[in-house]
């Protein structure tokens, strides 16, 4: 058994082909979990274990294992690397005591290992970064560390220095003299000193009339100054030639914050229509919150779902309530995570990652609590990036809807930038991720996991429509069949709003010219033209309604009147308020070689692209390039950008904003519209 002072969750990130996962395999052959150091290539890692990760010999969704050493129990959270799957990454930070931020020696920062330290530096969580694969590069580790400092601040500061072009490494936190490639051991140890000292004062105070802290109070200090990112500690490792592995599991078991020294992790409580901050206590005798931060479909015990226990304890056989209904569960099974490899246990203290299966009504991001009154309670997340690139589905095989409906709805609990819309103009089942291989990898899962066969196809690119002038309308809606009819007279008052505002409806009936009860009913009719769309199939945004007035008959007046009356009387007002369509725009990030620069600006051009920024990155080999680009023009981009660039380039969308298409495609989709409607 284990303490809460033992534990260490270490999450490590960076961008794709950084060695991350041979990193941690390193480290485990080191800590005697494994008898042999598992090989990327070979496909037998301990954390990359799903096929489809053995065959892009890459990691594709977050994995944990976990090491012992020098008395800790230290869980290592594997992550993927591709700008795609950014969502699962974001997730795994709320395990996080540590997050390692993982460099490539030979390619320096990378664009995924720059939003991570930006997310690292939001959330205020103690981070390290790791400058792997130092055998490859020697002469050039200097440079990096120049690079990190220049990018990230002083606080970036060498933790250990490579030594002997780069086959060992000293450790320079007890080390104040030896030798070292560049720089120098006690030059090294003085800065890293006075850098944890200067973020405590009476650490600070002893330094200056001492010359030196005691150990005891360095430690205190040295947390205080991680927690506070005051100190970014920059370690120099090897997963290939096992150059640091020891030193780094050294300073993970002595100098990682547990789960008592670390930033606390927030929580969000609701009280009404407020919000509260909260934050848990690892305090084993306190109610239990425990949060999912991933959930994965194992075809052995279906939904399995991992989670750190953040206050209390969580007990196998015990009852708990989970999310916001507060529905009774049994913790029937109670697992710690070596890979694929699931080691019952019996209990799970503050601080712990571990893992649960066969509870249905467990969903990402759910916690785990023992009170009612905690039923409301969330984890405060970092806001998740708009998927945007998608694609139309249909089962190949007549019969298979509803499993493709299933399928689809495991996919998305399994990662959070994942998403299914129905478009029932269109009658498509989009499903939307951040980028092509995101969308790839979850139809090969389809098909190999799932063995669900589909076409997939573009879908419709999510136009929206608008006005640009404000009108009044009115419109009375009469029919009489013999027996009661229908009536219902409106008149409405069109506005356009900011771009961005949504919808909203106001009433300023007076006088009972609208019974009360009948005013929902005019609602309803302006809503279904909302999501309908009124000139070309597109739903509505950015528009005020307002009932201005109407007039009902005392026996024909009733709620599919006003329904009716409602729904005419805006169509009616849109086409007279000048309509125009909208389409998306996205923040596009694209790193190139710098040799493609040329060819890459002028592909942009012709995509109606305006770049609004290019600088070299921290390497200098290649671009980086920032522009908003209409998402219509990027459907064949990723081939296209492979093609200029023989594979070296990469991309990533966030979504902007909606501005006016151009008139040619306004024209087209009006004509399309009215095809379809005829």
């Amino acid at each position: 058994m284990h303490t809460i002072k033992d534990i260490r969750n270490i999450v490590f990130t960076g961008h794709t082909g950084c060695g991350k996962t041979s990193l941690i395999e390193a480290l485990l052959f080191q800590a005697g979990e494994t008898t042999q150091q598992g090989d990327i290539d070979k496909g037998n890692t301990v954390t990359d274990f799903d096929p489809l990760e053995q065959e892009y010999q890459h990691s594709l969704h977050v994995s944990v294992a976990t090491a012992h050493h020098a008395g800790c129990h230290i869980n290592l959270i594997d992550t993927p690397g591709y700008p795609d799957f950014q969502g699962q990454v974001m997730a795994a930070l709320s395990a996080a005591d540590t997050v390692v931020v993982v460099i490539n020696a030979m390619a320096g920062i990378e664009p995924m290992s720059r939003k991570i330290m930006e997310w690292v530096g939001n959330q205020h969580l103690p981070c390290m970064v790791v400058i792997n694969r130092i055998d490859t590069v020697p002469e050039k580790l200097e440079m990096r560390l120049q690079e990190l400092t220049e990018a990230f601040g002083r606080e970036c500061l060498p933790l250990e220095l490579p030594v002997n072009h780069a086959a060992n490494v000293v450790e320079v936190y007890d080390h104040e003299s030896g030798k070292a490639d560049f720089s120098s051991v006690e030059e090294a140890h003085t800065s890293l000193i006075e850098q944890v000292v200067e973020a405590n004062e009476a650490a600070m105070e002893h330094y200056l009339e001492e010359g030196a802290v005691p150990a005891e109070q360095l430690h205190a200090a040295f947390e205080q100054a991680l927690r506070e990112n005051h100190l970014i500690p920059v370690c120099f490792t090897s997963a290939k030639t096992g150059a640091g592995i020891a030193e780094l599991l050294d300073i993970i078991a002595k100098l990682a914050p547990n789960p008592l020294e670390s930033t606390p992790h927030p929580f969000i409580r609701h009280k009404g229509e407020k919000t509260v901050e909260t934050w848990a206590t690892p305090d084993p005798d306190k109610p239990l919150l425990a949060n999912v931060f991933h959930v994965e479909f194992d075809p052995f015990v279906g939904k399995l779902a991992l989670l750190r226990v953040h206050q209390g304890s969580l007990k196998l056989g015990n009852q708990v309530l989970v999310g916001a209904e507060g529905r009774s569960v049994k913790i029937a099974h109670l697992y710690r995570l070596q890979g694929k490899e699931r080691i019952p246990v019996t209990q799970a203290m503050p601080g712990d990652i571990c893992a649960v299966a066969k509870i249905s009504e467990i969903e990402p991001d759910a916690i785990l609590h023992e009170q009612h009154e905690d039923d409301g309670i969330e984890v405060s997340r970092m806001s998740l990036p708009t998927p945007l690139v998608g694609f139309a589905l249909r089962a190949k095989k007549r019969g298979d809807e509803q499993k493709l409906s299933d399928v689809l709805h495991k996919l998305v609990a399994e990662d959070p930038c994942l998403r299914i819309e129905y478009d029932t103009v269109a009658n498509e089942t989009v499903l939307r991720g951040l980028g092509d291989l995101h969308l790839r990898i979850a139809l090969e899962r389809m098909d190999k996991q799932f063995h669900l066969e589909v076409d997939a196809a573009p879908p419709r690119i999510p136009y929206r429509e608008t006005i640009t002038q404000s009108v009044q309308v009115q419109y009375r809606h009469k029919k009489q069949t013999g027996g009661a009819g229908q009536f219902g007279e409106v008149q409405i008052e069109v506005e356009p709003l900011e771009r961005g505002a949504g919808f909203e409806f106001v009433s300023r009936v007076t006088g009972g010219a609208i019974s009360g009860s009948l005013i929902p009913a005019v609602e309803k009719g302006v809503r279904q033209v909302l999501a309908s769309g009124a000139i070309s199939g597109h739903p509505l945004m950015d528009i005020r309604v307002t009932l201005l007035d109407g007039k009902m008959h005392s026996v024909d007046s009733k709620e599919i009147a006003f329904v009716m009356a409602g729904r005419k009387a805006f169509m009616q007002a849109v086409a007279e308020a000048s309509p125009i369509i909208l389409e998306p725009v996205v923040d596009l990030e694209v790193t190139v070689p710098a040799a493609a620069m040329g060819d890459i600006s002028g592909d942009l051009a012709t995509r109606r692209a305006q770049i609004h920024d290019a600088q070299a990155d921290a390497s200098g080999s290649n671009m980086i390039i920032q522009a908003k680009v209409p998402l219509a023009e990027l459907e064949d981009y990723a081939s296209r950008l492979n093609s200029l660039t023989g594979g070296e380039g990469s991309w990533a969308i966030q979504f902007s904003h909606y501005e006016p298409t151009t008139d040619k495609t306004q024209q087209e989709l009006m004509a399309q519209y009215k095809a379809v409607e005829d």
